[in-house]
């Protein structure tokens, strides 16, 4: 599978780091005017989404390393990348993390508490239904394609979800609180305000420790591949598994598979064994991300010859 990523495949990408950036804007400004920490708080977890994006997506290597590397070298060096910005991010998190945790503690202790506009509790629905819509364009496009973004973009859509669930529920406490006139639940705004930012400085922990001790890839043992080789046993058409490589890769697996096909089907015929070989594993184990297929014709080997070789082949086979 080649490891440049198409235009398209690209825009997608951007597409979700310019929504997570407005989705910050948006919540921020209707945060800061309301007064609602809680809105603040998943408007800084939606930034911290969008920056994590940004040190993904943004081109790392110099021109010089590109033009002077071999194709072997200049692969690893995609895959190699540097940490500085990265962690510079992590950083920026981690201080915006903890500025709103400061600041729900603040208000929790002083106890000058009011009730959250309604324009608070409209502004955090509308950003969970765009923000679901973006994620699931995302998502069924790099499963489309077969790329392994799709894990990444679940994981990372569902602690977003849970942030944005987090303010919802702080801010239609409050204001139920200040319609009710019972004051216990005006706190509810600060303290869902301190869960996002606890969720927020767990992100910028993990970009940290993604960055400074990303994990080397490992080839998975032979009896934690026996699941993969019996699924990919189980499609109609593949006679056998003639080979699996899996590698691990951070939270994801990557599989390499080599299988054999009957050799008097059509080329066409074996790329759609081979199709839905692929989707099988990738919608069967979440955790699968890439998936290269190699498709040979069986061979039985000697003594034994498959029926199309005894057609083609005039030679007899007893001597005379």
């Amino acid at each position: 599978m080649n490891d440049k990523q198409s235009p398209q495949s690209e825009t997608v990408a951007w597409n979700g780091i310019v929504s997570d950036a407005a989705l910050a804007l948006a919540k921020g400004c209707v945060g800061y005017f309301t007064g609602s920490k809680a809105l603040l708080g998943d408007a800084l977890y939606s930034g911290a989404d969008a920056a994590a994006k940004l040190s993904e997506a943004l081109p790392w290597r110099s021109e010089q390393v590109k033009k002077n590397n071999g194709t072997r070298r200049t692969q690893q060096g995609q895959s190699n990348k540097e940490p500085i910005i990265a962690i510079l991010f992590s950083v920026l998190i981690l201080m915006a993390g903890l500025q709103i945790a400061f600041s729900a503690i603040r208000d929790l202790t002083r106890g000058h508490l009011s009730t959250v506009p309604p324009a608070a509790l409209v502004t955090v629905l509308i950003s969970i239904v765009f923000k679901e819509v973006i994620f699931q364009y995302q998502y069924r496009y790099f499963k489309k394609i077969g790329d392994g973004s799709h894990a990444a973009y679940a994981d990372s859509h569902r602690f977003s979800l849970y942030s944005s669930i987090t303010a919802l529920i702080g801010i239609t406490l409050s204001m139920v609180g200040g319609y009710m006139e019972w004051s216990p639940l005006l706190y509810m705004d600060p303290i869902a305000a301190l869960l996002t930012g606890a969720l927020i400085l767990r992100k910028g922990y993990s970009m940290i420790t993604a960055s400074v001790y990303d994990k080397k890839n490992q080839e998975l043992p032979s009896e934690e591949t026996a699941n993969f080789i019996e699924t990919v046993g189980r499609v109609h058409g593949v006679i056998r598994v003639e080979h699996l490589q899996a590698i691990e890769q951070g939270r994801y697996v990557n599989l390499q598979v080599k299988i054999s096909v009957n050799p008097r089907i059509t080329v066409m015929e074996a790329q759609d064994i081979s199709e839905c070989a692929r989707k099988l594993l990738q919608h069967r184990f979440v955790h699968v991300g890439e998936v290269h297929m190699d498709v040979v014709p069986y061979d039985p080997g000697y003594p034994y010859k498959s029926n199309h070789q005894l057609v083609d082949n005039d030679i007899p086979t007893l001597l005379q």
